[in-house]
């Protein structure tokens, strides 16, 4: 296991957004932190009222958002156009290329989202847009599947053999995480506080694994969190 502290990411802060990086991403830069397996963003974003990023374009990349408060407002060069609240997941398979922009859609209220990149298995492809709302209470004490490279469990279709997962749990649970042989695992803290082999994750922390079986985490709190099994 090895721990990625909250406050040793990459940060930026433009007044209208403040963001952490987990991985080098955009003026953040370092060698040891490139990515992890297929995973190359996680992106932690606060973006004002009003505020967002306007039309700009991606290639080969499959991109997945996570709302945890507020709501985001997304439109594309596919036509299409849609809002995402927490328990929304937004997915757009980049492709062969596709512009989009992304803005908060409140005008007073910040929004704040976790933003995820993951390679495909294969470049190019025809873009894909799409969202599905995973209530609060489907992930309340339970490991909900988010997104996989075979639909399993009503989940996102995306192109890589990666799978990501969230959950809520209430504090003094002992939970399983699943991992089987030959994988490796990301977790990533959203909220609250968990003991993991003796030492405590809290928001914005991450950790990595390799390893064949099961690990098992303490809710200290109320936490949410999201798992990725990888190749």
């Amino acid at each position: 296991m090895e721990i990625r502290k909250s406050e040793d990411r990459g940060h930026v802060d433009h007044g209208w957004l403040f963001a952490r990086h987990s991985f080098s991403f955009s003026n953040y830069y370092d060698d040891r932190y490139l990515g992890f397996r297929e995973l190359r963003v996680i992106n932690e974003d606060i973006v004002q009222g009003g505020e967002g990023f306007p039309m700009h374009p991606h290639k080969s990349m499959e991109i997945l958002t996570y709302i945890l408060e507020g709501a985001l407002e997304h439109k594309d060069s596919m036509n299409n156009h849609g809002v995402i609240r927490p328990g929304g997941v937004q997915y757009m398979s980049a492709g062969s290329g596709v512009v989009h922009s992304e803005f908060n859609a409140s005008k007073s209220e910040p929004v704040h989202l976790l933003q995820i990149w993951i390679l495909p298995s294969t470049l190019g492809g025809p873009p894909n847009y799409g969202q599905k709302e995973f209530k609060v209470r489907e992930r309340k004490n339970h490991l909900v599947l988010l997104a996989s490279p075979d639909g399993s469990e009503d989940s996102i279709v995306i192109r890589q053999n990666a799978r990501l997962s969230a959950a809520i749990f209430d504090g003094g649970l002992t939970v399983t995480l699943p991992l089987p042989a030959e994988r490796h695992g990301w977790l990533q803290m959203a909220k609250g506080r968990v003991r993991l082999n003796g030492q405590e994750l809290k928001a914005g922390d991450g950790a990595s694994f390799f390893k064949d079986g099961t690990i098992a985490l303490e809710t200290l709190e109320e936490s949410e969190f999201l798992w990725f099994d990888l190749s």
